[in-house]
Parts: structure tokens; C-alpha cells; sequence
């Protein structure tokens, strides 16, 4: 791969003293975000969806860097085993814009947990990655190293 292209995603894991099933319970509780995401300050279980499931439909109120604008954004359950992984989509129902998840994985007595972005390969979405790209994935490393290290405070507390 070329120096001058940057995957359109990133991902940050974190190792927990907690087993799978815990971990996998904290993050696929959605409403439970705004205690851990920098960005994404609480969320809600939309279109008659009450938990984790593929096709559950749910909506985040997000804080853009932590300052602004504010807005409420659409998403749905792309993938969910129990244990291993939960991921969802973000965006409207004609466009995914991206996807984010977490991939948990038993180890030593705990669990490596991942937490994960990956942008649609839309060409807006890779001329923007083109453009702020570095700086966007900082950003988003950083939260996701914050959301971890709050779960792992609770789930290890």
C-alpha cells in the first residue's frame, strides 16, 4: 500500500479484566454510551427496537469533537454475537456513512477488546478522507482510546 493512502478507518484494543460476556453486555447497551464516548453523549433504541440484534434500529446525539455542532444521527445493528462482536452502521436507510463495532476476544483470563471505524468507500467519503483524513482518524483513535479506558474502568471497577 501506498505511503499516500491511509485506510478509511482505524481501530484502538484494550485488554480488560472482565470476561467476554461482561464486556460484550457493556458495549452493546447503547444507551450507556454517554458514559463513555467523548463524542456520542447518550442514545436510544428507535423504530419499536428495545436491545441488541441485527437489524435494531438506534439514534446517538453527537457532539463533534466534543464541541460541536450537535446532532442526532441514525444507526442500525450490523452484526451482533454475543461474546465476540457488536457493529453497527451510521447513517440513513439510502446511505451508510460509516460503520463502527467492537471485536471482543478472550484472552488471557480477560478479554482484548477492539473498538473499531471504517468509512463507506463512497467517493465524497474518500475525497474527505483524502483531505482530513490524518487528522479525523486522530481524533477518532483518541476517542476510542477514552470510550475503552472508561468501560474498562467500569467493567474492572
Amino acid at each position: 500500500m501506498s505511503g499516500l493512502i491511509r485506510p478509511m478507518g482505524g481501530e484502538v484494543s484494550l485488554w480488560m479484566d472482565a470476561s467476554p460476556e461482561e464486556v460484550w453486555a457493556l458495549v452493546s447497551d447503547v444507551t450507556r454510551i454517554g458514559e463513555f464516548s467523548p463524542e456520542t453523549f447518550e442514545a436510544q433504541w428507535t423504530r419499536g427496537s428495545t436491545g441488541p440484534e441485527v437489524g435494531a434500529s438506534f439514534k446517538g446525539h453527537v457532539k463533534r469533537n466534543g464541541v460541536g455542532p450537535t446532532y442526532w444521527t441514525p444507526c442500525q445493528v450490523t452484526a451482533c454475537v454475543p461474546g465476540e462482536v457488536f457493529e453497527f452502521a451510521v447513517g440513513s436507510d439510502a446511505m451508510t456513512v460509516n460503520n463502527w463495532g467492537y471485536r471482543l476476544q478472550a484472552q488471557n483470563g480477560g478479554t482484548l477488546v477492539t473498538e473499531y471505524f471504517r468509512l463507506e468507500p463512497a467517493l465524497y467519503l474518500r475525497a474527505y478522507w483524502f483531505v482530513m483524513g490524518f487528522l479525523r482518524g486522530r481524533t477518532n483513535e483518541k476517542g476510542m482510546r477514552t470510550t475503552l479506558e472508561r468501560m474498562k474502568a467500569v467493567v474492572e471497577g
